[in-house]
């Protein structure tokens, strides 16, 4: 069943065109992520899921529900955590909790206590007296407190410390268990890459890629490094093998994952004592899309 149904949503901010036929579908019971690089789409797309802006053309479904028409009632059954989290200066923390999560239509107190203690939050200080990380913490549990099916939650753990975002992905594992959808923006492509099940990769307002890291990984190189008793010659010929060196006895080198098998047994000719091979990482995937701030494009 699909919470979120995406289809060629299209937005424009004047003239300029900030989301050019999205189409972005996410499953119940998943924790699908969301990536790409400020000015990309991602938050444009939230807001639309949110009810916050109205799209100029598509169709979009959250929970069954048009998110600009049904916002009120949409809004009961899903949680929200931004980026930058604005509180009232003269409330304390536990009362914008309390305030977030009723607006929902209730929550769990003992989970709510159970999840101030997990993130170290003072829930008595007034909120203006809180930094970034501890302003972020008070939406977090006002967010994983209530009982809804969906969370939204677009870098939710900017200003965390790495301690906090262990306890975050925890969380997130739980109400994954719990069969609750969890639709993640991110920065953090190590955090995407532990909790997600699917991904998305979005670039200047369309999606360039989507599926599973399993999936996805023949988009880019697994990265070798061998060492044999005879020094490799040859391996240059390859169809398939990048960014080459050989040094004596060592050599290091990319491969395409359809060119693995070949190159593997041409290495067993020169005796092969060593051999370490890393599949490519999320934020292979993701560099592959984006040129590296010197102009070269990721391998």
């Amino acid at each position: 069943m699909s919470v979120i149904q995406i289809q060629n949503l299209t937005k424009y901010y004047g003239k300029t065109l900030a989301l050019d036929s999205v189409d972005l579908e996410v499953e119940q019971g998943e924790v699908f992520g969301f990536i790409g690089p400020n000015g990309a789409g991602k938050t444009t797309t939230l807001r639309i899921l949110l009810g916050l802006l109205r799209k100029n053309a598509g169709k979009v479904s959250v929970l069954g529900g048009d998110p600009w028409r049904d916002a009120v009632a949409l809004h009961r059954r899903l949680a929200y955590v931004p980026g930058d989290v604005n509180l009232w200066p003269s409330l304390s923390g536990g009362e914008v909790i309390d305030l977030l999560a009723r607006l929902r239509g209730g929550f769990d107190q003992s989970r709510r206590d159970e999840l101030v203690k997990r993130f170290a939050l003072d829930p008595t200080r007034q909120c203006r007296t809180y930094s970034k990380g501890n302003r972020q913490k008070v939406a977090l549990i006002a967010a994983l407190a209530s009982d809804v099916e969906l969370f939204i939650l677009d870098e939710p753990t900017s200003g965390l410390d790495p301690l906090m975002e262990a306890t975050f992905r925890e969380c997130v594992a739980e109400i994954k268990r719990a069969g609750k959808t969890v639709l993640l923006s991110s920065h953090i492509l190590a955090e995407v890459e532990a909790l997600c099940d699917r991904i998305s990769i979005i670039k200047e307002g369309k999606i360039v890629e989507t599926g599973t890291l399993t999936e996805l990984r023949h988009l880019t190189r697994t990265s070798v490094s061998v060492k044999t008793r005879r020094q490799i010659t040859g391996l240059s010929t390859f169809q398939g093998v990048h960014n080459l060196t050989v040094d004596g006895a060592s050599t290091r080198f990319s491969v395409d994952a359809d060119a693995i098998n070949p190159v593997m047994q041409y290495l067993t000719k020169f005796d092969v004592m060593a051999l370490t091979s890393t599949l490519p990482t999320l934020e292979d995937l993701f560099l592959r899309h984006y040129e590296l701030q010197t102009g070269e494009s990721a391998q």
